[in-house]
């Protein structure tokens, strides 16, 4: 869990919490919570994971995720 503060749900009506959500799973993964803190930030970080994650339609999900969680790997990145 992360140790910044997180808006509560109710709390973030307009922030793009609805783009935030997995359309799978209904869930906002926790680094984009953390981001409701600073409303253009999230805006920002959701269009670059929208078009990263969501871009590649030939793709499924879960091999788009393996290809991330690779890379972090690889960079040393412990998210």
């Amino acid at each position: 869990m992360p140790w910044i503060h997180q808006p509560r749900d109710e709390d973030l009506i307009g922030l793009a919490w609805d783009r935030a959500r997995d359309p799978e799973t209904g869930r906002v993964d926790h680094i984009l919570a953390i981001h409701a803190a600073h409303p253009a930030g999230l805006r920002a970080h959701l269009d670059l994971y929208t078009a990263v994650m969501r871009g590649t339609p030939s793709l499924p999900k879960v091999e788009r995720e393996l290809v991330a969680f690779v890379t972090s790997v690889l960079n040393g990145c412990h998210y």
